[in-house]
């Protein structure tokens, strides 16, 4: 079993609702190490890089509000997840905005570039996360990262790491999607990728998607980093998000994505993001998302 380190990044500069920042801590007090060390791992808590407040800093562009400084956050995480690599660990990412995944997403790329194969990334999430500057009706930068990771813009993400695209569209797949922008609906279309919505898994059953996007993102490549926003399920389960969307995964759905991601063996990093304590009830949400590590690293029933 690879070594665990948990790397918290309380970034809240990507988002329009203030609150993900505790989502580290929130996943710790849910007993995340606690239940990763019971199942048998050697995990290291690496603690929270720093990331500053939007208090202190000011938007700048408004297409990309923060950009720069959260471009800060997410090279530092790069930096700290290509280390957990080199030293043998699985980084497991807890945030914080989703906008982070261009650095953790980064680090994966480049440990399986020097392996001389692309990265597979299952991107687990009610939106899409493929809007532009261009594109956008917000200027919130945790709408981005996906679009960044396949090389387009905001560039200060994109960048990151030296190298762009991250992925290739055909090395991506999309798991649970049920609320994206209309001109994002183009993006998605355009770009290549595979995607999974709500209605797909209704018709099909989360099995039969987790197993398709499965194979669909370990094809030729590394292995396969999963990118999971806890706003894909359900506010029923998960409340504690900055922006719930009704008709999500339920509990025993998103516990079948997990579960069929550890049989596979294919799992190289973990994000969980999103998870917002203000919004959330008794810390339900990041109870689930803890729970919901422990399957994606192997944790039974039987």
């Amino acid at each position: 079993m690879r070594p665990v380190h948990i790397i918290g990044v309380p970034l809240d500069l990507g988002g329009g609702r203030r609150g993900v920042d505790m989502g580290p801590s929130a996943l710790r007090i849910a007993g995340l190490r606690d239940a990763l060390t019971a199942l048998g791992y050697s995990v290291v808590d690496k603690g929270d890089l720093p990331a500053p407040i939007p208090e202190t800093q000011q938007p700048r562009d408004e297409r990309k509000k923060y950009v720069r400084d959260i471009a800060k956050v997410c090279q530092r995480l790069y930096q700290t997840s290509l280390a957990a690599f080199d030293e043998g660990a699985m980084p497991l990412v807890v945030g914080g905005d989703h906008s982070l995944a261009a650095g953790s997403v980064a680090a994966s790329s480049e440990f399986a570039r020097r392996q001389n194969k692309p990265l597979g990334l299952i991107w687990v999430d009610a939106h899409g996360d493929m809007n532009t500057p261009a594109t956008t009706t917000s200027g919130n930068v945790h709408g981005m990262p996906l679009a960044a990771i396949l090389g387009h813009e905001p560039s200060e993400l994109s960048k990151i790491g030296g190298t762009s695209p991250k992925i290739l569209p055909e090395h991506t797949v999309l798991v649970g999607i049920r609320n994206l922008d209309d001109s994002e609906k183009k993006e998605v279309l355009s770009a290549g990728v595979h995607v999974f919505t709500m209605k797909d898994v209704d018709r099909l059953g989360i099995a039969v998607v987790v197993e398709r996007a499965i194979n669909l993102a370990s094809q030729g490549t590394a292995g396969i980093h999963v990118s999971f926003d806890v706003d894909v399920c359900d506010p029923l389960i998960a409340p504690g998000v900055g922006t719930p969307v009704k008709g999500g995964l339920d509990y025993r759905e998103a516990h079948m994505v997990m579960e069929m991601i550890a049989d596979s063996g294919l799992l190289l990093a973990l994000d969980l993001v999103e998870v917002n304590p203000i919004l959330d009830v008794k810390n339900t949400t990041a109870v689930l998302a803890a729970e919901l590590a422990t399957s994606a690293l192997g944790k039974k029933i039987l």
